[in-house]
C-alpha cells in the first residue's frame, strides 16, 4: 500500500508563512517591538523548514529503486533534523536582537493595531498547526508533525508576546519587552531540541510504538491456538512506513507451499490491521529443530 502525497498540506505551510512574515513584520514596524521582531524571525524560519519540507517529502515519497531498495522514506527525519537546527538559529537571532533593548529600553509605538494585526497572524498559525499536527498524526509523517509542533510554538509565544506588550503598555515598564522576547527564545530552543532528539531516534532505527507491536502479537495469538509458534519480532519505522520482521515456526512435515500459504495469510492480516504502509518480513523454521530456537536476533547464534 502506497502512501499518499502529503505535499499539498506543506503548500498550504508555505503560504501560511509568507502571510504571517508580512502581518508580523508590519506588527514590528508599527510598534518597535522587539518581542514582534521575534515573533517575524520565527516566521522566516517557518518558510525556510517549509521549503525543506517539501523538498524531503518529494524525496522520500519516491519509490524504491536499485539503490534504495527499502525506499527513500527515511528522508523525513533529515527534515525534521533541519527543521530543529533552524529553529535553535533563529532563538540565536532572537537573544542577539533583544539584548540591546535590555541594556537600552525604548518605548513601544501603535501597540493596539499593531497587536491585532499580529494576533492575526497567530490565528492563522492556529489554523495551519492543528491542520498538520492531525494529519502527521494520520499519516505517521514525522515532517507533517514537526512543522504542526513549530507552528503551535509559535502561537504559543506570540500569546506571551502579546501578553508582555500589553503587560508594558499598562505598567511602563519597557525592560518587559526584550526579557519576554528571551523567553520567547528558550521555548523555542527547547522545541529544536525535542525534533532533533526525535530526528535521531528515527535515523537509528527505533521500534515502532509499544501499542503497535502489542496488536500484532494480538494477530499471532490467534495463530499460537493453532499450534503455531513466533520468535524473533523485530520492528523498525523509517518516517510513514513500518517494517515488520518475524520467525514463523510450524511442523517439520509441512510442505513448502502449506507453509508459503499460511505466510501469505499472517502478512496480511499484519498489513490489514494497519492504515498506514507496513512492510511484513516472514522467515519459516520447522519448529522441533534446536537450531531454529537459536535463530532469533538480528545476529545469529
Amino acid at each position: 500500500m502506497a502512501g499518499k502525497s502529503l505535499k499539498k498540506f506543506i503548500y498550504f505551510s508555505i503560504v501560511a508563512a509568507v502571510v504571517t512574515i508580512a502581518l508580523k513584520g508590519i506588527s514590528f514596524l508599527l510598534t518597535g517591538s522587539v518581542g514582534l521582531l521575534s515573533e517575524a524571525l520565527e516566521s522566516c524560519v517557518n518558510l525556510v523548514a517549509a521549503l525543506v519540507a517539501l523538498v524531503v517529502l518529494s524525496i522520500a515519497e519516491k519509490p524504491a529503486d536499485a539503490e534504495h531498495a527499502f525506499g527513500h522514506s527515511k528522508a523525513e527525519y533529515f527534515s525534521s533534523a533541519i527543521e530543529g537546527g533552524l529553529i535553535i538559529a533563529a532563538a540565536c537571532s532572537i537573544v542577539w536582537s533583544a539584548y540591546p533593548r535590555l541594556l537600552h529600553p525604548q518605548p513601544l509605538e501603535n501597540v493596539g493595531f499593531g497587536l491585532l494585526i499580529s494576533l492575526s497572524a497567530s490565528l492563522i498559525n492556529l489554523v495551519m498547526g492543528l491542520v498538520l499536527l492531525h494529519q502527521g498524526k494520520r499519516h505517521h509523517s514525522v515532517t507533517l508533525t514537526a512543522d504542526g509542533k513549530h507552528l503551535m510554538t509559535d502561537v504559543w509565544t506570540s500569546v506571551g508576546v502579546v501578553v508582555a506588550i500589553g503587560l508594558v503598555k499598562v505598567t511602563g515598564i519597557l525592560i518587559l519587552d526584550p526579557i519576554i522576547a528571551m523567553l520567547v527564545a528558550l521555548n523555542i530552543i527547547w522545541t529544536g531540541y525535542r525534533l532533533m532528539v526525535q530526528s535521531a531516534r528515527g535515523l537509528i532505527d527505533t521500534a515502532i510504538p509499544n501499542e503497535e507491536r502489542q496488536e500484532v502479537e494480538l494477530i499471532f495469538d490467534h495463530f499460537r491456538e493453532s499450534g503455531i509458534e513466533f520468535h524473533s519480532l523485530m520492528t523498525r519505522q523509517a518516517g510513514q512506513r513500518k517494517f515488520i520482521s518475524v520467525h514463523i515456526l510450524v511442523p517439520g512435515e509441512w510442505t513448502v507451499q502449506r507453509g508459503h500459504d499460511l505466510l501469505e495469510v499472517i502478512e496480511g492480516k499484519v498489513r490489514d490491521n494497519f492504515k498506514f504502509p507496513v512492510t511484513v518480513f516472514t522467515h519459516l523454521e520447522p519448529v522441533e529443530d534446536p537450531v531454529s530456537h537459536n535463530d532469533i536476533g538480528i545476529d545469529r547464534l
